[in-house]
């Protein structure tokens, strides 16, 4: 949601959505169902989609516009038969004060989005740069593609061959309700995150996920540690700046036990260029492989912090805070983000505390501090 500058017109909005709709093939993309229920996507070459108009009365236009936005969220997208774009304007007493934006996450992941916004504001007209959706299919299904996929599941399947069953102890107690959401703010651990990747030359995620690799070994005893950590994909050919979703979860092992940190870094460094690597697959295969092996392996690290990574950090108290506990809708086992927050480090935490106690779950946060922290 965002206001309207003085003098917009409903044709000026209807302009930009045309852009969008009219430059990026995942804004004009449809699933198509086989029996089986098997999608496949479908990228049309025109169409139509509304743009809404509302009027907001004697209401407050940002409160109309707010609720709209919320109204969306609670409202499934028909992938089917909806364009994965909703978009409508406010108008009070005849003018436009406020549009509202609904962009499905099927479109795009956080650095398409940055490239999108950029070139909605300047307009761009240039053809658009490296390999929209149709040509990544392409790609994907050329003998090229079809021997990456093939080493990616190699990769996958020599770590499945040795993974316990269970990633986490089972827990003494079930916690109701099931699902919690932390979040845990440490500046110490931020500022000792840039410390390493300036002494080692690896990136602060590296430092981070090597940090909570330690953490979990540390505190639940399993090693090697198998992570799923989300991969950008971006640093392939033709994908740097391509408005779509491309990130995925990828898979490292990584023993954890004895040694220092320093120690555990060095690891981390070996294995996480092919974890990375091999972060680009064809999901359905993927985990077809994942299936047969029937193992669990819901413990994900994703570090999504933008510009705000190279910002001042200013010391403070670490803190952790459970921010909710729900029955519904369900969280993985384990998912540790790194937030973008200026001035300090955060890591949002999401679990299942019928795999890991809550109290567990902060322990591994003040752990990965512990480790990191000379």
């Amino acid at each position: 949601m965002k206001p309207l500058a003085p003098g917009t017109t409903v044709d000026d909005v209807a302009d930009e959505l045309r852009y969008l709709m009219s430059r990026y093939e995942p804004m004009r993309t449809l699933l198509r169902f086989a029996p089986d229920g098997t999608p496949t996507q479908v990228v049309y070459r025109s169409g139509e989609i509304d743009l809404e108009i509302v009027d907001a009365g004697e209401a407050d236009a940002q409160r109309v516009a707010e609720e709209l936005c919320d109204a969306w969220r609670g409202k499934q997208l028909d992938f089917a038969t909806e364009w994965p774009l909703r978009m409508a304007v406010v108008r009070r007493d005849g003018t436009l004060t406020h549009m509202a934006v609904l962009i499905s996450h099927f479109v795009t992941d956080a650095a398409g989005a940055l490239t999108m916004l950029a070139e909605v504001a300047a307009r761009t007209d240039t053809p658009v740069e490296g390999l929209q959706p149709l040509a990544q299919a392409h790609w994907q299904s050329s003998p090229a593609g079809q021997r990456h996929n093939a080493a990616a599941q190699r990769y996958w399947e020599g770590i499945l061959r040795t993974v316990a069953p269970e990633r986490f102890p089972r827990p003494r107690v079930t916690e109701t309700p099931r699902y919690w959401h932390g979040e845990y703010t440490s500046p110490s651990l931020g500022i000792a995150a840039r410390r390493w990747a300036r002494s080692t030359g690896l990136d602060s995620s590296t430092v981070l996920l090597a940090a909570f690799a330690g953490a979990l070994h540390n505190v639940l005893g399993t090693d090697p540690v198998v992570i799923r950590p989300m991969v950008s994909n971006r640093f392939r050919p033709g994908l740097a700046n391509v408005v779509c979703t491309l990130a995925q979860a990828g898979l490292l092992s990584l023993p954890a036990a004895a040694g220092d940190f320093a120690e555990l870094l060095a690891r981390a460094r070996r294995v996480t260029t092919a974890a990375y690597k091999y972060a680009y697959f064809h999901h359905a295969g993927m985990q077809a492989l994942i299936d047969r092996y029937d193992v669990e392996l819901g413990c994900y690290f994703n570090d999504r912090r933008g510009p705000s990574r190279d910002e001042p950090i200013e010391p403070g108290e670490s803190a952790l805070r459970w921010v909710a506990a729900q029955d519904a809708p369900s969280f993985e086992p384990l998912f540790v983000h790194v937030d973008d927050v200026p001035g300090t480090l955060r890591l949002s935490l999401y679990l299942d505390a019928a795999h890991l106690e809550p109290a567990s779950a902060e322990d591994i946060m003040r752990e990965m501090e512990r480790l990191a922290v000379p």
